[in-house]
């Protein structure tokens, strides 16, 4: 036997092992809303019924119907549901197979093997190979905001895929399948210690509670000698300051340059956002900007970002 035909027989054997583990906890999602009826996909998470999906599929959701990949059905309640991040979570009323191994997307690298897995329209069993095309990408979201560290993938999302499972060669769920971006372009939020406390949270209390600074603004290159006194080379200049807010409370003004929070560097508007978690609301953090030619430390305290629609 040739070495690719070895080399193809390995890959072969690495995807059929994924698919057997990995199928009997992918389910199939049909979901009436007050506009009709859509549907996606969905892992199951624990053994209690809680099964993981994308946001954008339970949307306005009335009735959550699962099938199963052996053909069983249940119904499902939305238990919780974070646009921010294009996750949610729904609990069935009866038993589910046996949940997904949890992986960490933070492992992955680029032309790495990952496996998308779906029962997208009903169909149970879709399995799409590819690799990882690229890391750190950033989606837009229906709220305007952004979710970090998305997973960019070649491996084919059929229609129907969203919240299905991205697993690694091991089986290990390492991204929910979210969009396609164009032709060979997949997108898959990240399974990582972000993402794990979200869903902790959906499953706990149903939502996700994020503090809020008030500004908007916008990543722009520092000055040379700047760049040199912090180490980095970029950070979010100030486009508006919200009125009442915490950051105006605290004095920031259009037109500074923010370059870190509570002493952690933050280069893009997504860092903000990742640093402006439950645990920042109503405490003390400090602010750090740069405005005429000085760096200037402010003290807010963030106020609870209101819930999304």
């Amino acid at each position: 036997m040739s070495d690719d035909s070895e080399r193809l027989d390995a890959f072969s054997e690495a995807v059929i092992h994924v698919a057997q583990q990995v199928l009997p906890s992918v389910v199939s999602l049909r979901v009436q809303t007050r506009r009709g009826t859509g549907g996606g996909s969905g892992s199951v998470l624990t053994s209690d019924g809680y099964i993981l999906t994308s946001a954008h599929v339970v949307e306005e959701a009335r009735q959550v119907e699962v099938t199963f990949s052996d053909g069983g059905e249940a119904i499902a309640d939305v238990a919780g549901r974070d646009t921010l991040s294009d996750l949610a979570v729904v609990k069935t009323r009866g038993d589910v197979p046996a949940p997904v191994t949890r992986g960490d997307a933070a492992q992955l690298k680029v032309g790495q093997l990952v496996i998308a897995i779906g029962s997208p329209l009903g169909l149970a069993g879709s399995v799409t190979t590819g690799v990882v095309s690229a890391l750190g990408r950033s989606l837009p979201t229906r709220s305007g905001r952004v979710i970090d560290e998305v997973i960019q993938t070649d491996a084919a999302l059929n229609p129907g895929n969203s919240g299905g499972a991205l697993t690694d060669s091991g089986g290990r769920l390492v991204g929910v399948n979210t969009a396609v971006a164009g032709v060979g372009v997949g997108l898959a939020v990240p399974i990582n210690a972000t993402t794990e406390r979200i869903i902790g949270s959906l499953i706990r209390t149903g939502r996700v509670r994020r503090g809020w600074l008030g500004i908007a603004g916008t990543q722009v290159p520092l000055r040379p000698d700047l760049a040199a006194k912090l180490g980095r080379k970029r950070g979010v200049q100030v486009a508006q300051v919200v009125p009442g807010s915490a950051a105006a409370t605290a004095g920031l003004r259009t037109g500074d340059i923010l370059v870190a929070i509570d002493g952690r560097p933050i280069a893009t508007a997504t860092d903000i956002q990742t640093y402006m978690v439950e645990g920042t609301i109503g405490r003390r953090v400090e602010v750090t900007v740069w405005r005429n030619g000085a760096l200037v430390d402010a003290v807010a305290v963030p106020r609870e970002l209101a819930d999304e629609p």
